[in-house]
């Protein structure tokens, strides 16, 4: 089981690379247009809400509500009934979001200024201004999100994780290409030009519907505009879904706060956004595409009552993915300055931005194997239809963070709003795997504890080669050679030089995870 986890997040992961790529190109076209101020934060703060909400259904709601649910339909009752609950979800979520759009458009002014009293000395409003036009333009966003979430949902239940995967790919793919076709248009019609970044996110939403829908209507989904709140299906899976929502939404939530209370600092919101962005990178690289693959066997063995299988299957995918997100946090950690420079160093994006970036990302860092957890655990109580515990343990995060974010704003600026979320998040982490061991009766705690162990050792051996060879790299490169050139040279000498020493102490530590994933690489290869 372990083996085909491994091997579908693998698959799973290569998608959810190019779309990951993709967005940094994205925040990169953005970054040199409009740099890390006011104009940037405008467009970040007009899509909190949006964002929030695609990635409650997206990675949250339909994770732990929909996938379990729509998968012991497909199993106890077959496809037929499973597409009515498709289409009676998708219905569903049409007419929540399409209201939650009419009431944003009439209070959107409000809604921001509930975002902090700051906007109001900004440039006599200006910001502001932007911001509501901006809001009100990616609105309708919403509904496409929520459908697009569901679809995958559909597909994931059926294993089909690779067309999921990818499609926000195309969303991003929508946004650079707007650079060049909507910015242009919005210059000319008078309009500022972030206005055409915010055309785009529609265009994007659009087409991470339409690249799903063929690989649903050759499972056999066919669209019918059907709503029965009486449906028990839907009525239990609603009953879920709201719980699910609160039980995964710590993560977002906590980005709302921390917009909130950054918001009065020009270019706090944008630097935190990116560091999160880079941060992000390996959890949806690693712990999303290992929870993703995960759920639906998680589902099945809860719905046959095979718990010493689920306990397996969750062992064998937390330690996958402790062995691919410790690394890539120590790793974000020592390399934090030149893999902003790199990605980020360009146009109105100067070093100044670059050094408060990379001080967020490396407060930050710390909660990427927390945010990984998650993404298994709080979806696996949903299985076992307990929508109690992640929600109580979801909430008690929130006021965490909060309170730790309200502390160390004023000790730290806004990087302590970075360190907050990352402790709120191993807690959450923590505080879900302990109360999952005890409805489970364990989760073959020594053997997570020793391979963690195992793996924070050998990365903390590479995350002392990853800096030092930077910090060389830095003394010989002259100054005479262009950036990009210098970033790259340092970013990926340092990479290759860690990678190695993380492969010696693997193999010197007995680091099974370590040996397993390398073994299936080199079958790979020679197959």
């Amino acid at each position: 089981m372990s083996e085909r986890i491994a091997r579908s997040a693998g698959l799973n992961s290569l998608a959810t690379l190019s779309s990951r790529l993709l967005g940094l190109v994205r925040d990169m076209v953005m970054a040199a247009l409009f740099g890390a101020g006011m104009v940037n934060d405008a467009f970040l703060i007009a899509s909190r809400v949006p964002n929030l909400v695609r990635d409650l259904f997206a990675e949250g709601a339909m994770s732990a509500a929909f996938v379990p649910t729509f998968t012991r339909y497909l199993k106890t009752h077959g496809k037929d009934a499973a597409w009515r609950l498709g289409n009676l979800v998708i219905n569903a979520l049409l007419v929540v979001t399409g209201t939650l759009v009419v009431l944003g458009l009439l209070f959107t002014e409000p809604m921001l200024r509930w975002l902090g009293d700051e906007f109001e000395t900004a440039a006599d409003g200006e910001k502001l201004a932007l911001t509501v036009q901006l809001a009100r333009i990616v609105l309708p966003f919403l509904p496409m999100v929520a459908v697009a979430a569901a679809l995958a949902g559909m597909l994931n239940a059926l294993r089909r994780f690779f067309i999921p995967a990818l499609s926000p790919a195309l969303y991003n793919v929508a946004v650079i290409l707007s650079a060049v076709t909507m910015v242009p248009l919005a210059v000319w019609m008078g309009w500022h030009p972030i206005v055409g970044f915010a055309v785009g996110t529609l265009l994007g939403g659009i087409l991470q519907i339409v690249v799903q829908l063929p690989s649903l209507h050759r499972e056999g989904f066919r669209y019918r505009p059907v709503l029965s709140l009486k449906d028990p299906a839907l009525r239990e899976m609603l009953l879920l879904m709201g719980p699910g929502t609160i039980g995964v939404a710590a993560a977002q939530v906590n980005l709302l706060v921390n917009t909130a209370l950054a918001a009065g600092i020009d270019g706090a919101v944008t630097s935190l956004q990116y560091a999160f962005r880079l941060m992000y990178l390996p959890i949806g690289l690693f712990g999303v595409a290992i929870a993703t693959v995960s759920l639906p066997e998680l589902a099945r063995q809860a719905t046959a009552g095979a718990f010493g299988e689920m306990r397996r299957t969750l062992s064998g995918s937390l330690r996958l993915m402790l062995m691919l997100c410790v690394p890539a946090t120590v790793g974000l950690i020592a390399l934090a300055d030149p893999i902003v420079a790199l990605v980020y160093e360009r146009g109105a994006f100067d070093a100044a931005s670059t050094r408060a970036t990379a001080a967020a990302l490396i407060f930050y860092a710390p909660g990427i194997v927390g945010y990984s957890i998650v993404k298994i655990a709080s979806p696996s109580f949903y299985a076992l239809r307990d929508a109690r515990t992640p929600v109580m343990v979801s909430l008690a995060t929130i006021g965490l963070n909060i309170t730790l974010n309200l502390a160390l704003v004023r000790v730290m600026g806004f990087q302590g709003l970075a360190l907050g979320t990352a402790i709120a998040s191993i807690f959450n982490a923590a505080a879900l795997l302990v109360l999952l061991g005890r409805r489970l009766d364990g989760l073959d705690q020594r053997r997570l504890l020793v391979a963690f162990l195992k793996i924070l050792l050998a990365s903390v051996a590479m995350g002392a080669t990853a800096w030092g060879v930077s910090g060389w790299w830095t003394s010989v490169i002259p100054a005479t050679w262009p950036h990009t050139l210098a970033a790259l040279l340092q970013v990926f000498g340092s990479i290759t030089a860690a990678l190695l020493v993380l492969a010696g102490a693997a193999w010197a530590l007995r680091l099974q995870e370590f040996m397993d994933a390398w073994a299936r690489v080199i079958g790979r290869l020679r197959g």
